[in-house]
């Protein structure tokens, strides 16, 4: 499984990885988790995205640390402000935690994104944490580029990356990290300590989906094109209701805050008067006030049906 992880970024990343950089754990959290508790004492500082990823803030507050959120702004494509995040910069910063394609916004960061963050993480001698499980779901021409590629991080980054997303292996439950090797050698017996490792027969299947062909990958990722745009679409049709369009992963991120109902309500009036099942955008951290976040992981026919129950509801107010 690792030489197999080792192969796949080396190749996609254009760095030379090797197999004793390379962390197989049931999932790609605790990947997370050990990092965060291996590096981050009580007192540091962890500049993270918010909306996010809840586990990010979480892990933080965990350890003692403290959780530095920079926002992800819908008028800027939820992408970030390369100034704003250095002025949350101080002595006590000690990582910085980037996800693209994201979760839940469905934002990419440019290479100028990442970039940026690469030289800040250089003259601020900064980890980076990069969760870059949606690196194949992405559309409109757009390709994933890794922090992990750029001159002088591959030492100061810790990809993290799984099986969930990819190859629609959610319940196998099987992730990676990619890390310098004496990182990878304390982080393997955290590791080793919790969960001894992932099941063998999944690594095997790992192994396979990542030297198989991708073809199968990539007529998934031209279906979930279909399903974004029609859900954006028809969200954009509703009163109250404007959705940007992602560029990567399957969520869109809808602002409902004109439809006068906060997000953990609206959620809720979905769910138990349209049968929608959707989540507030609050459950991704403060900034995700007046937001909601969609799976588009569903058929056409479900989501056609969604977005009509989804109107009529909020018509109805």
């Amino acid at each position: 499984m690792r030489d197999a992880i080792a192969e796949h970024i080396s190749t996609t990343r254009n760095i030379d990885v090797s197999p004793d950089e390379v962390v197989v754990t049931p999932g790609a959290k605790p990947i997370f988790n050990f990092v965060i508790n291996a590096s981050i004492n009580e007192g540091d500082e962890v500049i993270y995205p918010n909306p996010a990823y809840p586990i990010y803030e979480s892990l933080i507050n965990f350890v003692g640390g403290k959780s530095v959120p920079y926002v992800l702004r819908e008028e800027k494509g939820f992408r970030f402000d390369l100034k704003e995040v250095e002025s949350l910069i101080t002595p006590r910063t000690k990582m910085i935690i980037l996800n693209t394609p994201q979760n839940p916004t469905g934002g990419i960061m440019t290479e100028e994104d990442i970039a940026g963050v690469a030289e800040l993480a250089k003259k601020h001698n900064l980890m980076v944490m990069s969760d870059e499980i949606y690196d194949r779901i992405l559309y409109d021409g757009f390709v994933h580029t890794s922090i992990a590629s750029l001159p002088g991080m591959k030492e100061r980054t810790i990809i993290v990356n799984g099986f969930s997303k990819t190859y629609a292996m959610t319940g196998w439950r099987l992730g990676y990290g990619v890390m310098p090797k004496e990182y990878a050698t304390l982080i393997a017996k955290m590791q080793i300590n919790a969960t001894s490792h992932a099941t063998a027969f999944v690594q095997v299947a790992g192994a396979a989906g990542l030297r198989g062909s991708q073809k199968e990958v990539d007529a998934m990722v031209e279906e979930f094109k279909k399903r974004r745009d029609l859900i954006v679409s028809g969200l954009n049709t509703i009163p109250g209701v404007s959705c940007h369009k992602p560029l990567g992963a399957f969520y869109v991120f809808p602002n409902i805050k004109k439809t006068g109902k906060d997000s953990k309500t609206l959620a809720d009036i979905l769910m138990n008067d349209a049968g929608i099942a959707c989540l507030p955008g609050t459950a991704f951290g403060k900034y995700g006030e007046g937001y909601l976040r969609f799976s588009y992981a569903n058929s056409l026919e479900n989501i056609e049906l969604a977005l009509k129950n989804m109107e009529r509801v909020i018509r109805s107010f």
